[in-house]
């Protein structure tokens, strides 16, 4: 079972990789782009849908504003990624916003900054998986209804794929992240190329009107206008998803990291940037309509179908601009739905590596920062796949539910993070004499200057127009998992206390004797070699210790102890009530209480079976013991196993080789 197992293993994330070839692991930029880069690249596929569905609660009107709603969006992309380059420069190790706030800012800045990131991969995994569900759903009609599962699946796919390894995965998933760069480039040019033509033909939606809701008759006018165009604007910063994740990602980067970090950062703003203004100029041009409830939609003073099903943005300029080219819609569509899939693997490689740094500083458990199989941090992608499927499952893989959630977190590092960066600017030109280094610091604090007023803008707006629509959900999720961390410091700390050697002297001193105990319920095997091996520590006083449950079993085994004449003593315990567990207890402690300096030793017998179902109908008693045993001061439980038939084989070591296992 053990070998069948293992080659499972091998075969779905491959053989182990030796710890020296981490080097080999390495990116360039050419790779590192689609891995960190794939969720900033494919928020165009949704990203203009959320401001178009926004702004379409004012009616047609309210749309017709979108490219200016993108422009800002753009604006702040921008800057962030140009201050996003000053981060990588000064901190190049890996730790991203969590380092440059806990550095400049303090540990609890830090431990806020964690909290908000984690929070927000997860959201990253959970909305781009199920973005690609719903185009999957729209080119494969037999998946409507099964949007959840789908997305699941999916997660489980690349989970499988990022445990192979950081280098092997972007690799694979570099080639549908090019293809859709080319795509949505080849569908901005032929549509501007038909759109000065006077030869783009108009969207499907393009005839339909939208009805305005309750309280936006007259559009984007008023307060209540106002909002709505923050709230749209909000909606579209979701194109600034994942550009943390580079600065979290520099030591994956070749040498030298923080310039291909930085350059890397430079194409994903421009190409980003360019996408997203492309899309909604088309979708303007093209008139489509896209809205949140389709029954908000009419034609000619009717409403639509109740089958009608409304496609995303990028389907429906497809369709349009390449018209009467049936293979460039299809690709665009597959193309699309798979970046949207794809750009969870930018989770995937930020998540496991900020787990991994604050395991190491002790926010989290150790497990997370140790690295598997294939280098990577098992436990960090694991961890991140489980909670993006309970988030999937949890909201049915609806995108505008889930979108609501998004980007609060992100923002929240951002702000924290520039703030930080203008400290640490400030701190270092006070010790920096060098004329010309001092100028580009005093540029590099600028920028992050800039960063800060228009990221905690952003953030303010977002708690605004999206708290009551379902943020307050993360915010509470950054509370506890802020929480969740600080304890889990304290404890470590509290442990790292207790351990430590405060009396040198006192913790070498040997205890005045050895007592040792060897539990029998039965004279068979396992007990004689308790036996044995308790005989061969030597210790200052032996017996043997059995609980007095059936009066004729007892009686048989004292004749049967006798006749093996060991030079053991056997001391039989009453246990008036037929219990086990307390009378041995009761003893060990009187022989403690006895004897304070002396090491009390309890043997215990067990027996070693290869099936779970045989634990269950074995050592039942002996793992009550030892769970309490454990909490006893001064007493060392020692197992002493007998290894059964059935376990034969099931070490996992049987039939491997330095180079893995033979099948």
């Amino acid at each position: 079972m053990s070998d069948i197992a293992d080659a499972a293993k091998r075969l779905l994330i491959g053989r182990p990789v030796r710890s020296e070839n981490l080097g080999h692991t390495l990116l360039p930029k050419r790779v590192a782009l689609p891995v960190f880069a794939s969720d900033a690249l494919s928020s165009v596929a949704y990203a203009p849908d959320e401001i178009l569905l926004t702004l379409a609660v004012a009616g047609i009107a309210a749309t017709t504003i979108s490219p200016w709603v993108g422009l800002g969006v753009v604006v702040v992309l921008l800057v962030v990624v140009s201050s996003y380059r000053q981060n990588v420069r000064a901190y190049p190790s890996g730790g991203g916003d969590y380092e440059v706030a806990t550095t400049n800012l303090g540990p609890s800045a830090g431990i806020g900054v964690a909290s908000a990131l984690l929070v927000d991969y997860v959201l990253t995994v959970a909305v781009s998986i199920s973005s690609g569900a719903q185009y999957a759903a729209s080119a494969l009609p037999f998946l409507r209804g099964h949007e959840a599962l789908f997305a699941v699946v999916v997660v489980v796919i690349l989970t499988v794929m990022n445990l192979r390894g950081v280098r092997e995965s972007g690799t694979v998933f570099a080639i549908p992240t090019y293809c859709f760069m080319a795509l949505i480039g080849l569908l901005a040019v032929v549509g501007a190329i038909r759109y000065f033509a006077d030869d783009l033909p108009l969207a499907e939606s393009a005839g339909f009107e939208i009805t305005p809701e309750a309280g936006f008759d007259q559009g984007l006018t008023g307060l209540a206008g106002a909002f709505l165009l923050a709230r749209a604007f909000a909606s579209g910063c979701a194109a600034l998803t994942g550009v943390e994740a580079i600065s979290n990602g520099v030591p994956a980067f070749r040498k030298p990291k923080s310039r291909n970090a930085a350059t890397t950062l430079a194409l994903l703003g421009g190409i980003s940037a360019t996408m997203m203004i492309s899309i909604l100029m088309l979708a303007q041009a093209t008139g489509v309509k896209y809205v949140e409830d389709p029954h908000q939609l009419t034609a000619g003073g009717q409403p639509l179908p109740e089958d009608y099903n409304q496609h995303p943005v990028i389907s429906q300029l497809a369709e349009a601009v390449f018209q009467g080219f049936t293979p460039a819609f299809v690709a665009i569509s597959i193309v699309t739905g798979l970046i949207l899939v794809l750009a969870a693997n930018t989770a995937f490689n930020g998540f496991p590596v900020l787990g991994s740094i604050l395991a190491k500083d002790g926010f989290l458990p150790r497990q997370l920062h140790t690295r598997g199989d294939r280098l990577a941090f098992s436990n960090g992608i694991i961890t991140l796949a489980v909670a993006a499927i309970v988030l999937i499952v949890a909201f049915d893989a609806q995108v505008t539910r889930l979108i609501q959630l998004y980007i609060v977190g992100v923002f929240v590092s951002f702000t924290l993070s520039q703030l930080g960066m203008l400290r640490h600017w400030t701190r270092a030109l006070r010790k920096e004499p060098d004329p010309k280094e001092r100028s580009r610091m005093q540029r590099s604090r600028m920028v992050n200057g800039v960063g800060f007023v228009m990221t905690a803008t952003v953030l303010v707006i977002v708690l605004a127009t999206k708290f009551t629509h379902g943020a307050w959900i993360t915010l509470l999720a950054m509370g506890v998992l802020f929480a969740l961390m600080k304890g889990i410091r304290a404890h470590y700390v509290r442990v790292r206390a207790e351990l430590e050697l405060d009396d040198v002297a006192g913790a070498r001193a040997l205890p005045s004797r050895v007592h040792a105990v060897v539990l029998v319920s039965k004279i068979h095997k396992p007990t004689m070699r308790a036996v044995a091996y308790a005989r061969a520590s030597r210790p200052s006083v032996l017996e043997a210790v059995t609980v007095g449950v059936d009066a004729e079993e007892i009686a048989d085994l004292r004749a049967r102890w006798e006749a093996l004449d060991l030079p053991v003593p056997l001391r039989v315990l009453d246990s008036p009530f037929r219990e086990i567990t307390r009378p041995v207890l009761k003893y060990v402690r009187s022989v403690r209480r006895d004897s304070p300096r002396d090491l009390v030793v309890v043997y215990i017998p067990e027996y070693v079976v290869g099936h779970w179902w045989e634990q269950l109908l074995h050592n039942q008693s002996a793992l009550r013991l030892k769970g309490r045993l454990l909490f006893t001061p001064g007493v060392v439980v020692a197992s002493v196993p007998w290894q059964l038939s059935s376990s034969a084989g099931q070490t996992g070591l049987e039939g491997t080789s330095p180079r893995g296992p033979r099948f």
